[in-house]
């Protein structure tokens, strides 16, 4: 809203310094402040209101027995998250444009289906909490809707199936009408990645930062002519405007961290994780590096594999030998090295570690051709 305001003021009496608000950087740079400064905010004030309202995460029984003193520890965190994105970027982002409305709507229903299921669990006390097929189903639902706004809408004609192809120069590659359900499974994969990995006391929401970290510099690239150019990668009109949201989760992320870091204050729970997720992917997707993100969000790629080797190779045995055997000691692959001795912290900054080595290896490969 802001953004129009001052835009509006500029254009009519040119006011010194207004003119600053034209600029993606600065913008950024003010949603990235205003959601940081909301998570701080809301932070406290949700956390006081749900350990008074005794609503708290529940004993995983088949969790690591570390993580049994957790229980009670406030969740739903991500209620502070969403509301630090979606209002700085309503207050400085385009709202008209496409690539905003977009994730923004896809960001939010995500975060509603995972706000139900995280209700389900916590107030509700169903154990599993929202049934495995409807949350799909949620996850499916705005696939399509993404899916077919990108393949059908005008502003993205030239560019709607096609993505940057990895490794290789002058070289695009064409999902053709297999586009949309391609979009469902990312959206679908990304958004229940983020939501494995966040077993850990700021495991998932610091790889998320990093991560957005890596999309605010593609997101910027691919949307500046000179830039697109030289890197020799899809040139997106209009897809810069994306920086302002993603300053805004990195902005919120970072403010969330703060209370989520060892030993943890707040959860985000699935209200947080699904909707981070969800963004990652929509945001690889609007700017055509969906082949990218197995190697940025590496980290979330692995620990999704290493829970399906795992179950994979627990029915086979079971089938064969007539028990079921396991690869790792649990899964996600987080909590396999929690059983073999790691301090949490340990792991979690590891795996920090682990993200920024991958998110410079993304940047790279447009170079590495």
């Amino acid at each position: 809203m802001f953004y129009y305001l001052f835009d509006y003021i500029n254009k009519n009496f040119n006011p010194p310094g207004f003119d600053l608000f034209r600029f993606l950087t600065f913008r950024a740079a003010l949603s990235a402040i205003s959601a940081l400064l909301l998570s701080f905010y809301l932070g406290p004030k949700l956390i006081s209101y749900l350990r008074k309202k005794q609503i708290g995460e529940a004993k995983k029984i088949d969790g690591p027995k570390s993580h049994w003193s957790k229980a009670g520890t406030p969740t739903m965190g991500g209620i502070i998250i969403i509301f630090s994105i979606v209002i700085p970027v309503l207050l400085w982002g385009d709202i008209k444009s496409w690539y905003i409305i977009l994730v923004t709507i896809g960001t939010l229903w995500l975060s509603g289906v995972g706000f139900l299921d995280d209700y389900l669990k916590v107030m509700k006390k169903f154990p599993n909490g929202l049934i495995g097929r409807y949350k799909i189903l949620g996850q499916v639902i705005i696939g399509l809707v993404v899916g077919a706004a990108i393949y059908y809408l005008p502003q993205f004609r030239d560019v709607n199936s096609i993505t940057t192809l990895p490794f290789f120069k002058d070289t695009n590659f064409d999902f053709s009408y297999l586009y949309i359900p391609a979009v469902v499974f990312i959206i679908t994969a990304t958004s229940n990645a983020v939501n494995l990995t966040d077993g850990l006391d700021g495991l998932a929401i610091g790889n998320v930062v990093i991560v957005m970290i890596a999309l605010a510099i593609l997101s910027y690239v691919s949307g500046n002519i000179i830039y697109a150019d030289y890197l020799n990668i899809i040139y997106l009109p209009g897809s810069g405007e994306l920086i302002v949201f993603v300053a805004a989760v990195i902005g919120a992320s970072l403010g969330f961290l703060w209370f989520n870091f060892y030993p943890a204050q707040i959860f985000m729970g699935d209200t947080g994780s699904l909707a981070l997720g969800g963004a990652f992917g929509i945001l690889a997707i609007l700017i055509k590096k969906e082949l990218l993100i197995p190697i940025l969000g590496g980290v979330f790629f692995l620990e999704t594999v290493s829970v399906i080797i795992q179950k994979a190779y627990f029915k086979y045995t079971k089938k064969r030998y007539g028990e079921g055997r396991r690869i790792f000691k649990m899964a996600p692959v987080h909590h396999h090295f929690e059983m073999v001795g790691w301090p949490e912290p340990k792991i979690v900054i590891r795996f920090y570690i682990l993200t920024i080595i991958f998110a410079i290896f993304s940047l790279t490969t447009f170079k590495i051709r």
